[in-house]
């Protein structure tokens, strides 16, 4: 129903000739509404009109500071209309900070749970325009719901979809995606292509930031374009323009680059007929624009993952050719698109031939008129310059320099810094080019730029001559840079002496070229030049007169920097002795090699978008850390670290320390390896909060060394066996399904403390059946110190999924090797560790009465070897060992413990070459001590 009064108000606004005249109708409005809302009897309709007319006047620019109230009321209102208004009024007159917010969850969580399809919209509408971190913490677990349910409606979980996406780009630490992660991705096959397309989007963002925990979006992205494209199993309604859903092509295509190729063979198969498909389909080019940028939207995103999955492949070289003729294209698009996907392949491939065939026509393309394809030009050049090409690159590049837009110029003399200095054959040349380059685009040229120069002068001895020699050169031009003064200040400050013999180099020639300029410099190069003068003293005494005056002149300057400069080099310059003068101007040192502040310089001016790159511009060693790379390297690690337990055991006979340094040293007498490091800070496992209730009971009847159940309950029981030498170990782990029906989407994920690798050997199965048994090997490489323990999470399907965190009991001793000394031995290495912070000691008051044998048991479960007749007191206990890691070293521990059984206390004193051994194996044998004796679960 039309609201008479509202569209009056709206007639007589258009009305208004003059601000005036719309400001006296709009406060006269006001002013009725206000009346209107403090009477308190207005209908639903009533309230409706009225908000709606703040809104109008909020859309026109005014301050609305009443009627929020009147919107939140609306809210609850049964009526579709009445509640559509409401989340108007308060998705446009509220922001995620407002105090009112917190007023709204409740009714927004009401229409979320509403079986009515329209309410959950738009509560899911108000969210993402809201989308303030309360109402994200509060709601997020509902949104989430709502996309997995089964009973939700398609348009509900592309909204719902995008709702979660909006928050998590909003407040990513709110959202608990590792543990959504499986049933998200599983709607990727939706039969609805809408759904599926905003799911992807969703993926693609949760999968950039943990790429782990949606490995499983991998095989159901290719299949999904497998059907898509190959099989060509599609709704008509989503065809556009004779390509099915390109959107969605587009995105899946683009996940995949998130993730390592696939170690399927199916899968790849697939994937490969997939690419091979888009190419195929691109070799002739539509009339229709449409039809044409659909296609060329699929094609660039499909060889960008061709590239990304192996840049030798022959789908990448059939690319190339399509490339080479795309970057030939009348259409501004295609250029652009052909350029910067060549940009891609030159980054990562090691074989530039092809793309250097086309070396004109990229150099062409810096002159385009367009300014985005010069950019997508100069970054192709920059990626596919090696050391055949430099020279010709670079002085093309320099000549471009003149002519260039004052937008691209600072990132030119970056890029031809790093492209100089990478790729330079001759040292003269890259001084020379280095040079000029100030000399052209001084001001372009940023503090990285000379730092670098100066650094690479210092630590090559045979560029220093010839570098003084031509900053001498530059200096003398009528247009020098006063970046250049700088670079010819520490130069010729250094090494000046090295040219003093040479025509017109003399002491006070290098000095009057400097000083004719020293008037028009920023404070900062005088103060340089000040600096450069007093090594002057050092170097020419000659002209000591002449320097002389200058001090004496700025030693009454106002700036307090330059006035203190003069005066203490005056100080030093005219004392009696020049011990002190040679002293101060010894020859700089050389810098410590490492990694250029022009990459860092140039990688803070690529412009990061929503979504992350998949590479980097450059050449291949810039592309070494994208997040594929390292998720891949991360899984060489865990999968190649840990080798067959029966060929990697070996023997060890490790005593517990020697040497000065107190590190471990073999029995034999040979040389002790290094102390292991302490393990690096981390910020700790992300399961630690979510652990079952009463774990405990079943962890701690495994953590002194037994083997057995770890968890039961009335669907699942969880058991474990497991063996350890030196620093590897094997965990077998059992599931067992207790219930008379299967257990579906049975899955298990292991997080491990750092330093610590554990390795699945083979795939679980996806489910269990009706009172059936599988199992798990992992494989365990003690790598370094390790201070906690691993975290297992079991999820499985049986009704709604439910999710089980444990802890697994692999603690650090169990890589401990148990050895015997003897008394003499056992006190001489006592010794030589010596006391705190190696050594810790604590006297622990046990419940009940001391029961040696138990302690006994305790000691030789955490594989500790008991020394007999070692103590001089009979009934102390004297352990020793040896903690094993493969990066880290051997640690030596020994140990005594000294009952007292009228007291009912021990005191336990722990000794290794390691104070975090130390610290951390007093605690493990401390909570053995307190606990009760625990019934076997075997």
């Amino acid at each position: 129903m039309a609201m008479r009064g509202l569209t009056v108000f709206i007639a007589d606004i258009r009305n208004c000739r003059v601000r005036e005249l719309e400001e006296k109708r709009i406060n006269k409005e006001m002013a009725n509404i206000r009346t209107k809302f403090k009477d308190g009897s207005l209908s639903g309709y009533d309230k409706k009109k009225y908000v709606c007319k703040l809104l109008y006047m909020y859309i026109l620019g005014w301050d609305i500071d009443f009627g929020h109230m009147e919107a939140v009321n609306l809210i609850s209102s049964p009526k579709y209309s009445e509640k559509q208004i409401g989340y108007l009024g308060i998705t446009l007159l509220m922001h995620e900070n407002s105090d009112l917010v917190r007023l709204v969850v409740n009714s927004i969580r009401k229409d979320l749970d509403d079986n009515n399809e329209i309410h959950n919209c738009l509560a899911l509408h108000a969210i993402a325009n809201i989308g303030g971190r309360e109402m994200a913490e509060s709601l997020a677990s509902d949104v989430h719901r709502l996309l997995v349910s089964p009973n939700s409606k398609s348009f509900v979980k592309k909204k719902a979809a995008l709702t979660m996406l909006r928050l998590f780009r909003k407040h990513p630490d709110v959202i608990p995606a590792p543990d959504w992660a499986e049933r998200i991705t599983n709607i990727i096959d939706d039969y609805d292509l809408g759904v599926c397309l905003s799911v992807t989007s969703l993926v693609t963002a949760l999968a950039q930031q943990y790429p782990e925990a949606f490995m499983l979006a991998i095989p159901k992205a290719i299949m999904r374009l497998h059907k898509v494209i190959v099989e060509r199993d599609f709704s008509a309604d989503y065809v556009y323009y004779k390509i099915p859903i390109p959107w969605l092509q587009v995105k899946l295509l683009r996940l995949l680059q998130y993730f390592p190729p696939t170690e399927d063979p199916n899968m790849s198969e697939m994937l490969h007929n997939v690419l091979q498909t888009i190419i195929n389909n691109s070799q002739e080019t539509p009339r229709n624009v449409q039809h044409n940028n659909a296609q060329n939207a699929i094609l660039f995103e499909a060889i960008n993952l061709a590239i990304h999955l192996d840049c030798e492949s022959d789908i990448v070289r059939q690319a190339t050719n399509i490339l080479a003729r795309f970057i030939l294209s009348k259409e501004t698009n295609v250029r652009y698109l052909g350029l910067e996907t060549m940009a891609h392949l030159a980054a990562v491939t090691d074989e530039l031939d092809e793309i250097k065939k086309h070396e004109e026509t990229i150099i062409l393309s810096l002159r385009d008129k367009d300014i985005s394809v010069r950019r997508r030009g100069l970054d192709l050049l920059y990626s596919m310059c090696d050391v055949s090409n430099a020279k010709t690159i670079v002085s093309e590049l320099i000549r471009y320099l003149h002519i260039a837009d004052y937008a691209l110029r600072e990132e030119m003399v970056l890029k031809i810094a790093i492209m100089t200095e990478k790729y330079a054959t001759e040292h003269s040349w890259y001084v020379d080019v280095i040079l000029q380059l100030i000399s052209s685009a001084g001001d372009h040229v940023g503090e990285e730029v000379w730092y670098r120069v100066v650094q690479i002068v210092t630590n090559h001895e045979n560029l220093q001559e010839y570098s003084a020699k031509m900053v001498l050169h530059y200096m003398r031009s009528p247009h020098c840079h006063e970046n250049m003064l700088k670079v010819g200040g520490y130069i010729l400050g250094e090494y000046g002496h090295l040219i003093a013999n040479l025509p017109g180099a003399s002491p006070i020639e290098q000095f009057n070229t400097l000083h004719a300029r020293f008037g028009l410099c920023s404070l900062a190069t005088r103060a340089l030049l000040l600096s450069t003068y007093i090594k002057f003293i050092n170097l020419f005494p000659e002209i000591k007169g002449a320097i002389l005056a200058v001090f004496n002149q700025y030693r009454h300057v106002l700036d307090a920097e330059l006035q203190q400069r003069a005066c203490e080099y005056m100080a030093i310059a005219t004392m009696p002795t020049d011990d002190l003068l040679q002293t101060v101007c010894e020859e700089m040192p050389q810098f410590p090699e490492r990694e250029s502040a022009l990459l860092s310089r140039l990688n803070e001016k690529t412009g990061q978008t929503e979504d992350k790159r998949t590479w980097n511009i450059g050449g291949k060693d810039s592309n070494e850390k994208t997040p594929a790379n390292l998720l891949a390297a991360k899984e060489r690690n865990e999968n190649g670290s840990v080798d067959d337990l029966a060929n990697s055991v070996s023997n060890t006979s490790i005593s517990a320390a020697g040497g000065e340094n107190g590190a471990a040293a073999p029995a034999n007498g040979s040389p002790a390896p290094p102390t292991p490091a302490a393990p690096t800070a981390k910020t700790g496992l992300t399961w630690k909060d979510q652990l079952a209730p009463g774990y405990e009971n079943w962890y701690n009847r495994l953590r002194d060394g037994a083997d057995g159940i770890l968890y039961e309950d009335s669907i699942l029981q969880i058991g474990i066996k497991s063996e350890y030498h030196g620093h590897l170990g094997r965990l077998a782990i059992y599931f067992g399904n207790k219930t008379h029906t299967q257990l579906n989407s049975f899955a298990v994920s292991v997080e491990s403390p750092e330093g610590l690798v554990v390795a699945n050997s083979h795939t679980l199965a996806t489910s269990i059946g009706p009172s059936t048994q599988i199992q798990q090997l992992y494989s365990l490489e003690c790598q370094q110190i390790v201070t906690e323990v691993p975290l297992i999470r079991i999820s499985y399907q049986a009704g709604s999924t439910q999710s089980i965190y444990l802890k697994l009991p692999v603690l650090m001793s169990r890589f401990i090797e148990p050895i015997q000394l003897s008394s003499a031995d056992f006190f001489a290495r006592w010794k030589q560790i010596g006391g705190a912070p190696r050594e810790v000691q604590e006297i622990i008051k046990v419940p009940g009465r001391i029961e040696l044998e138990r302690a006994r048991t305790i000691l030789v479960n955490h594989r500790l070897g008991i020394c007999e007749n070692v103590d001089p007191k009979p009934g102390n206990f004297v352990a020793t060992g040896v903690f094993n890691t493969s990066l880290s070293g051997k640690v030596g521990c020994l140990l005594r413990l000294e009952p007292n059984h009228e007291s009912n206390m021990y005191r336990l004193t722990v000794r290794t070459t390691s104070d975090v051994v130390s610290k951390h194996l007093k605690e493990i044998l401390h909570t053995a001590l307190l606990s009760k004796p625990a019934p076997s679960t075997r």
